[in-house]
């Protein structure tokens, strides 16, 4: 077993069970890409047993902290058996959950998600990519399942120094899939679909706007990024009686209209646009339109802390242009999903669109992902998504 010694003072973050170390704090020792290393303080104290990534910042990811504990197929079984015990008890109203969820669940750079009949995996570090054979046949064994679509095509894979894959590591067959989430039914492809296919991360926020739509009697809907339009399914089961669904990408919008079909839902009362969410919401504005909710879900601007300041000033637009677009009395539901801004960072950045819009709201929720992406105490780096539901004053 080959070992990494930490630099002094910088075994702590272990010692608080962080999961990550970084190239910076290591003091000697290396090994292949994936290999199992023994990592030790600077005055020989066992600290983890971890995965080895020659190329990453990143350098080792723990995979326990128990010096009795072997890394071999066993462990991963356990960790496995784990996870599904756990999301057995949330409760979750869908046949599509995620399984796995990487640091989380003790498996770092492992995503796995069901959609249905359908597993699908994200191998996002060398640890997991070495044990990937074991991993595939575990996870059909303790799901009962036959098929297993790999989407390890997440750019972090570049950091360390593996090749992009995608397809079938276990069975076959057709990747479009159909999924129920809470009342609604949904289809997504999980071989071109975002991520691993679909945002399972915003199921209940879904079902939130749902509700909250329903509640403050919400008519006329803007979903901006609306991907393939959960968002604007949830309004119009609210009752809401004119969506508009913005995105730039025109197979999602075309998903997103097959879906108001699809769950009953008048196709006269949704509207998809293939636009540029920015320009569009400053041509309503030229026009005096306004609407009485807004969603803004946009994608990932600022990947780590180092990209947060540009990142602002997008965040910042976009809910300044939404703000203004609101009829007062409306509400706003505004997302984002980029590590490198914190809950306190958003609320700072909303704040500030207020001010320039100028207007001001209640915030009448945070919300964050569903609990099958669970953060835990030890790894406050798994906060990624956040959301303030806002009514304007």
């Amino acid at each position: 077993m080959k070992t990494i010694v930490i630099r002094a003072g910088k075994e702590r973050s272990l010692q608080r069970r962080h999961p990550w170390i970084f190239e910076s704090s290591i003091a000697r020792g290396g090994a292949d890409a994936g290999e199992t290393v023994r990592v030790e303080a600077a005055d020989g104290a066992f600290l983890c047993w971890g995965a080895f990534s020659p190329t990453s910042q990143i350098r080792v990811r723990a995979w326990s902290f128990d010096e009795a504990q072997r890394i071999d197929a066993a462990f991963f079984e356990q960790r496995i058996a784990r996870a599904l015990a756990v999301r057995a008890r949330l409760g979750i109203q869908s046949n599509a959950m995620r399984l796995i969820h990487g640091e989380a669940d003790g498996l770092p750079g492992l995503v796995v998600d069901r959609y249905s009949d359908t597993l699908v995996a994200q191998f996002l570090a060398n640890g997991v990519e070495r044990w990937k054979d074991v991993i595939a046949d575990q996870l059909l064994a303790a799901t009962g399942l036959s098929r297993l679509y790999e989407r390890s095509d997440a750019q972090v894979r570049d950091l360390e120094g593996l090749a992009q894959k995608t397809g079938w590591l276990r069975g076959g067959g057709a990747t479009e899939v159909a999924i129920s989430e809470h009342q609604w039914q949904l289809t997504l492809d999980v071989a071109e679909g975002h991520k691993t296919g679909y945002y399972l991360d915003q199921r209940d926020n879904r079902k939130k706007f749902a509700d909250s739509v329903r509640q403050y009697g919400c008519k006329t809907v803007l979903n901006c990024y609306s991907y393939t339009g959960g968002f604007s399914v949830a309004a119009l089961a609210g009752g809401a009686e004119e969506v508009i669904s913005i995105d730039s990408s025109g197979p999602a919008l075309a998903r997103a209209s097959a879906h108001v079909v699809l769950n009953g839902f008048d196709p006269a009362r949704h509207q998809a646009l293939d636009a540029d969410v920015n320009a569009t919401l400053r041509a309503f504005i030229k026009e005096g339109r306004q609407f009485d909710a807004i969603v803004l879900d946009p994608p990932k601007f600022a990947p780590t802390a180092a990209h947060a300041e540009r990142a602002a000033r997008a965040y910042k637009d976009i809910n300044r242009l939404g703000l203004m677009l609101l009829k007062p009395g409306g509400l706003l539901f505004t997302f984002s999903c980029s590590g490198g801004v914190g809950p306190e960072l958003f609320h700072k950045i909303v704040a500030g669109a207020g001010l320039d819009a100028p207007c001001d709201g209640f915030i009448l929720d945070r919300v964050g992902a569903t609990p099958d992406h669970p953060q835990t105490i030890c790894f406050p780096e798994g906060e990624y998504l956040k959301g303030l539901l806002i009514l304007k004053s």
